[in-house]
Parts: structure tokens; sequence; C-alpha cells
């Protein structure tokens, strides 16, 4: 009697252990999500756009995601002043933030998508950014194929690929299109 009994709960035990082995795998899309770190302050867009409304967020490493193909920086946004453009905005690294004339402020709306994004790689945030000279209310976010852009002013921010290092805004200017944007949102065109 007792053999009969144990081939089923062997068999339903096997089942189990492979079922909650394969729900912990990895099949490489892991956003890497980090705990997150107690904001210093949040902020939400002020946009009509209910699916643009979501907060801001900040985590350890977190402005990009291996989904996205960006590489995960924080997101602080600080001013700070670069030779030649004045007060602009930068993220905790001193990398240039910056915004793009073709996208809209209000409602908030991205165009830079595909290739565009392999060089102008869009600030992603999951709850709540930390600030530094830039206000609050002036943040905000927008969606973008599954994940959260930081918007200032309503634009919608973006790190230039060619700036590989703090202070650097070798995107300024870039196809007439690309500047680093200010505190207050507006696109930087100082010269000197």
């Amino acid at each position: 009697m007792i053999p009969r009994r144990i081939g089923p709960s062997l068999a339903l035990g096997l089942a189990s252990a492979f079922l909650l082995g394969a729900c912990g795998s990895s099949n490489g899309t892991d956003t890497g999500n980090a705990a997150p770190v107690a904001p210093v302050t949040s902020a939400t867009s002020a946009t009509s756009d209910p699916a643009a409304s979501a907060p801001a967020a900040s985590s350890p490493a977190a402005a990009g995601s291996p989904a996205s193909g960006q590489p995960a920086t924080t997101t602080v946004v600080m001013a700070r002043t670069a030779q030649g453009l004045g007060s602009i905005v930068t993220d905790d690294k001193g990398l240039t933030l910056y915004r793009y004339d073709k996208d809209q402020p209000n409602p908030s709306k991205w165009t830079c998508s595909g290739t565009c994004t392999k060089t102008w790689l869009p600030v992603i945030v999951p709850e709540s950014v930390q600030t530094s000279g830039v206000e609050k209310s002036l943040l905000g976010t927008v969606h973008r194929n599954g994940e959260t852009q930081l918007t200032l002013a309503g634009w919608p921010l973006y790190r230039y690929v060619g700036d590989t290092a703090a202070g650097q805004t070798n995107g300024q200017g870039k196809d007439q299109e690309w500047y680093a944007v200010t505190p207050s949102g507006q696109k930087s065109t100082a010269t000197g």
C-alpha cells in the first residue's frame, strides 16, 4: 500500500521543484531593480496625459536598464556652471542633461526613438528624483516603452553618448536641435 503513495508524491515533488526552479531562473531581461534610496524630493508631471504623470525616481544606479541597453546611473539632477553655457543641469556624475527641440513639453512627448536613443540616452527613472539647484516643481515624467523618462519643465531629458566625463557638453547645439537644459527647463544658448 505504501509504495503506491510514494510514486505520485515523488512525481508531484519533482514537478514542484522543477517549477520553482524555473521561476527563479533569469532570461536576461531583468531590469536590475535596486532597492530604492529614500528620496530627498520627488515630483510628478503636471501634464494632462494621465499616462505621463507617474512620479520620477531615485535609485543608487537606475537611470538606465539592461532592457533599454543604457548604462545605469543615478537619477540625481543638479544645477552646475558649464564654461560657455552658464548654469545647466547635470546628473550626479556631472554628465550634462539635454533636451531635444523636436520633443514637446506640454503635454510631455518624446520623439527620439530607435537609433536616436543609441546616441541620446533617455534619462530613465523608477520613482523619485533627488535635486540640487533645480526647482522640484518643474520635474516630471513621461512614459517611454514601459519605462519612465524624467522631464524638466515638460521637456524629456537625455544624456549624450559623446559626453564621457563630468563637465563635457559635446552635445550642445548638435544638428541645431539638441541643447543642454537650464535649471528652468530652457535650452542653453549661451556662448560665453
